[in-house]
């Protein structure tokens, strides 16, 4: 990353880091038409929420899945440099933001909410509050951001340690997220329950 791609002097990468704050800002009305809930439903904002099968899980400002987020900048910044490898930086970023603005939103829908329940360890889940959700793309983008200027060896190795740390501690990670979500495999669904 050259000091040009991400300079603020630059109307270029300005107006990119607009576009991708309007994203983020429309991620938040959608989520907010939706219904969604702002903050937990407890009345208070926590940084933690260590719980994953607690009512404060996806209500808080990070938690277990907090990894997966930063995780996913370190993806879409390797694909932004795969499909946008001569734009700035800042549009790389905006299409980060776009992509997570749109799962946050899928996510937080009737289908995959129900979805998660159905299908994976998350029995209770009732959907992120927009705080949570606000924070994943936040995470998200500090991920992208660390992924810009971390040499790719120490990006994979990050990535790994994250899911391999998640994996064990709360049985689950975005790799299980995703393969359980998508592929339901019951003796993964009978570990992650502890059974």
């Amino acid at each position: 990353m050259t000091a040009a791609e991400f300079s603020p002097s630059s109307s270029s990468s300005r107006r990119w880091l607009f576009a991708a704050l309007v994203l983020f800002l429309l991620q938040i009305a959608v989520l907010y038409a939706m219904g969604r809930i702002p903050i937990c439903e407890c009345g208070y904002v926590k940084l933690w929420e260590g719980g994953v099968n607690t009512s404060g899980n996806s209500q808080h400002l990070s938690d277990w899945y907090t990894p997966s987020h930063i995780i996913h900048g370190f993806l879409f910044y390797g694909l932004g440099w795969l499909i946008l490898r001569r734009a700035p930086l800042t549009a790389r970023l905006s299409l980060a933001i776009l992509i997570e603005a749109a799962w946050e939103i899928a996510e937080n829908s009737p289908l995959i909410i129900d979805r998660y329940r159905t299908a994976t360890m998350a029995l209770g889940y009732t959907g992120d509050s927009i705080l949570n959700s606000a924070m994943d793309t936040v995470f998200m983008a500090l991920g992208f951001l660390a992924a810009s200027r971390l040499p790719v060896w120490l990006t994979v190795a990050v990535a790994i340690f994250f899911e391999l740390a998640t994996g064990y501690i709360i049985r689950d990670n975005l790799t299980l997220n995703v393969l359980m979500l998508v592929w339901p495999v019951d003796a993964v669904r009978v570990w992650q329950g502890g059974l």
